[in-house]
């Protein structure tokens, strides 16, 4: 894990959380590889529902509680947070992000990434092909002729092995991906924690190995709407994004290599504003990269959420070098999301902290290539407060 340095904002629970990240592989699961065998049980702080099935694999749903009233919910097919229940400023709780009320919704191949895991290359390459050290692979080209999220069966659409995190108010999530998976070289261990603090902060830590290089990018594919659902888009939210660039796309929304100044433009969130502002400005609508100013530092929040109709404030802290701002744009409201509702276009927002798009054709970016002997790590929270 990247250095922490010194003069954190987020609590000192979170800190003392990814700090404990570093020594994951030395914590002690408890029921690994196993599901609960029916009803409900408490592991720790932690309980587990049987969620359904895939195939001869049982889907098991874990959910996290802290005494704060805040909920976190996540499944292990596509290691998929469900569900995240945080108070409004009157103290009641609300289901902030879109989703499925059932397994069923998830395995739909027009599910829209809802709350999973993206990998083994979250966003998009394009041509769906990439050359490493000489060797040209091809990926499954699943999105206008670009490979998008991991191919046609990424990291969201496998059964992850899962095991709640003994004295821990988290879960772990972790999946083997075989050599030429998707195209992809290497064989990859892959392993995802999910932890719940007191002052709710939900943090995510990652960490994978390989014995071949690989171009690795994992991300967590959440849609946020803060209001609970109250108000039926995101487009009253208010948002920052502390970067004063973005990766500039061209139609088929793959880089174009420049990394034009958000000043002036309808990108530019460094001072908060609300989403809808400007987006009828920007063709297609938000879904672009913007390059963080300072990436690996946890001191500070790399985007801010607010939704002034209940108070809800999220804050998201991360270690990767570029956070990607999708705005729903792709919902149109034949979707059959929660409790029956269609989400419509910009129900929802997600803000996923990863590497640049197609960065494994474009030298210029950071590198995103791990090779047998490194660690890939990645951390980042989302705390949520009121106003």
């Amino acid at each position: 894990m990247q250095n922490i340095p010194t003069g954190i904002r987020v609590s000192a629970v979170v800190l003392a959380m990814a700090l404990v990240s570093c020594n994951s592989g030395r914590e002690k699961a408890a029921g690994d590889n196993a599901a609960p065998s029916g009803g409900e049980s408490s592991v720790n702080r932690v309980t587990s529902t049987r969620y359904g099935r895939v195939g001869t694999a049982d889907i098991t749903q874990y959910v996290l509680k802290n005494s704060h009233g805040m909920t976190a919910k996540i499944i292990n097919y596509g290691a998929t947070i469900t569900g995240i229940e945080v108070p409004d400023r009157d103290g009641k709780a609300g289901d902030v992000v879109l989703g499925f009320d059932s397994l069923g919704g998830y395995l739909r191949p027009d599910n829209p990434y809802f709350g999973c895991i993206a990998g083994r290359y979250a966003n998009r390459i394009a041509g769906a092909t990439f050359s490493l050290d000489g060797v040209r692979y091809t990926l499954a080209a699943n999105n206008n002729g670009n490979s998008l999220h991991g191919g046609l069966k990424g990291f969201d659409k496998v059964v992850w092995t899962a095991s709640a995190i003994d004295g821990v108010n988290g879960v772990r999530m972790t999946y083997h991906s075989k050599d030429g998976e998707e195209g992809y070289p290497g064989n990859l261990s892959v392993e995802v924690l999910y932890k719940l603090s007191e002052d709710n902060s939900l943090l995510i830590d990652y960490t994978a190995t390989t014995d071949k290089p690989t171009p690795v990018n994992l991300t967590s594919h959440s849609y946020f709407n803060l209001s609970a659902g109250t108000e039926p888009t995101i487009l009253d939210h208010v948002l920052m994004i502390s970067a004063a660039r973005y990766t500039e796309v061209d139609k088929r929304l793959i880089p174009t290599g420049r990394l034009p100044e958000v000043a002036g433009t309808p990108m530019d969130f460094t001072v908060p504003k609300r989403v809808g502002r400007d987006i009828g400005g920007v063709p297609g609508g938000y879904d672009h990269n913007w390059v963080l100013d300072d990436p690996n530092d946890l001191s500070r929040p790399v985007a801010e959420l607010y939704d002034s109709t209940s108070g809800r404030f999220m804050q998201v802290f991360t270690t990767e070098p570029g956070v990607q701002f999708y705005a729903g744009n792709f919902l149109d409201g034949t979707l059959p999301g929660k409790g029956g509702v269609r989400y419509r276009r910009n129900a929802g927002l997600c803000l996923e902290a990863q590497h640049f798009p197609d960065s494994p054709t474009r030298p210029s970016f950071p590198n995103t290539v791990l090779r047998p002997g490194g660690t890939y790590t990645q951390t980042t929270v989302y705390q949520f407060s009121v106003r």
